[in-house]
């Protein structure tokens, strides 16, 4: 019932500074301002790719001033579209989920999942803007990656034969994707299962005390004029191939972006770790 991620909710300080990052580094368009009541929270939309990226400043006290007082600014809600509203919210009461509304969205609190805070929008084919193709990914760092898998297959109405499993000593954990229409989309949710403590996935789920979101993915083709935008706001930043380059991708830094880690790949690149490795240009260039 999970069509794409098409959102990420980033808990930022100031609206203004966060949507400038956006524009200059992304090519990002301001859609709306508005307020967001279950959140407490002033909330700017941004348009890239076919994503928004919906940021919150607090309006007052609330969810996202009691997040910005604990853990400074960073990633707040994964996001995800469905075709039919109306279903899910029954399926979502049918398993006992908690949720709650506010215009065409619903919002389900962490405690009801594995530690993800999660918002459901209605599914729209939004034209490309910008940088960036689309958000494909959020990270849920979890204590048991085979029942959260079972968790979102239920809950979500995912086939779970089409999940992917992933494992890494480099970043110390193992787990799966759940992946929502492949081989049409990347979209999924990266269940990722620590397996070293001491790496800063690990530490980062210390930290927070539990399950917990992490980062997330985009995908887009013009990486250097990404690197580019970056390097002019002396952004922190890494390139994903083994040699340091960037031809597959880079990672921002959270301290560059309001919080957030985020990961860039370039088109199709992803589908190398994602089971399908003949879609990825990587391999059809070795």
């Amino acid at each position: 019932m999970l069509e794409q991620v098409d959102r990420v909710q980033i808990a930022v300080n100031d609206l203004d500074a966060a949507a400038e990052t956006f524009r200059d580094v992304f090519a990002a368009e301001h859609l709306r301002d508005d307020d967001l009541r279950i959140a407490g929270a002033r909330r700017r939309v941004m348009h890239a790719g076919r994503s928004e990226f919906e940021l919150l400043a607090p309006s007052g006290d609330g969810l996202v001033q009691e997040y910005l007082g604990k853990w400074g600014e960073g990633l707040f809600a994964a996001g995800f579209s469905t075709r039919d509203v109306p279903a899910l919210r029954a399926r979502l009461r049918e398993r006992g989920v908690a949720f709650e509304e506010e215009g065409e969205q619903l919002f389900i609190a962490p405690d009801q999942t594995p530690g993800l805070r999660i918002v459901i929008s209605p599914d729209v084919d939004r034209p490309t803007v910008g940088l960036v193709r689309y958000l494909y990914e959020v990270t849920n760092l979890i204590d048991d990656h085979e029942r959260a898998a079972a968790f979102y297959a239920d809950t979500f109405g995912l086939d779970a034969s089409r999940f992917s499993p992933i494992t890494s000593k480099q970043y110390g954990y193992t787990g799966q994707l759940t992946l929502f229409n492949p081989p049409d989309r990347l979209s999924r949710i990266e269940l990722s299962q620590i397996t070293d403590s001491e790496r800063p996935m690990g530490r980062f789920m210390k930290r927070r005390g539990g399950e917990t979101l992490y980062m997330c993915f985009i995908e887009a083709e013009e990486i250097e004029a990404i690197v580019e935008r970056a390097k002019k706001r002396d952004m922190r930043f890494v390139g994903h191939d083994r040699d340091g380059g960037f031809t597959e991708g880079l990672f921002f830094h959270p301290s560059t972006l309001h919080g957030v880690l985020m990961g860039v790949s370039r088109t199709n690149v992803a589908w190398t770790w994602s089971g399908r490795p003949e879609l990825s240009p990587v391999a059809r260039t070795h």
